[in-house]
């Protein structure tokens, strides 16, 4: 079973899937979706849209150069079958797919450090600013006796009542 790629956005085009466009000079393309097939016909780059894996290896955000990528190419070559190779071969397979996984979630994370450290300090100045709303304003003052206010008492005269009613 052979796995064509989408001209557009390089995802798997399995067989039976997809839209083939040939061009007057015998060119094929393969499309794995008509939202492909209509942004090239409408002549989009797809290193400038968003969501094609050209977009995203262009922009840091896949990887771009492992060597586990060497061994997905295309190879135009036919091999005589032979057991032992194939049975090689299905392990290996297995082995490097797994290593693709992990380097593929260190990436992430990689990526992903820079916006956490953020959040932390933002978090953390947001907690300086607002500790009264967590702690009370008292618990706040008994840990810092030198930024307390000094007292001050002040006499308030009683307040005189009224023997007329409120005219209406």
């Amino acid at each position: 079973m052979r796995l064509e790629f989408c001209w557009f956005c390089s995802s798997k085009i399995y067989p039976g899937h997809g839209i083939q466009f040939v061009r007057n000079d015998a060119k094929i393309f393969r499309f794995c979706r008509s939202k492909c097939h209509k942004n090239f016909k409408m002549k989009r780059n797809p290193r400038k849209v968003k969501w094609t894996k050209a977009y995203r290896r262009l922009h840091g955000k896949d990887m771009t150069k492992d060597s586990t990528f060497e061994l997905e190419r295309k190879r135009n070559r036919p091999e005589r079958y032979d057991r032992n190779v194939m049975e090689n071969t299905l392990k290996a397979i297995k082995k490097i797919d797994k290593i693709r996984h992990d380097r593929a979630a260190d990436h992430i994370a990689q990526r992903w450090k820079p916006k956490a450290a953020k959040e932390r300090r933002e978090a953390r100045k947001e907690l300086e600013q607002s500790i009264s709303l967590i702690k009370a304003p008292l618990a706040i003052q008994a840990q810092e006796p030198a930024i307390t206010v000094p007292k001050i008492k002040v006499k308030v005269p009683k307040q005189q009542t009224l023997e007329q009613p409120m005219e209406e």
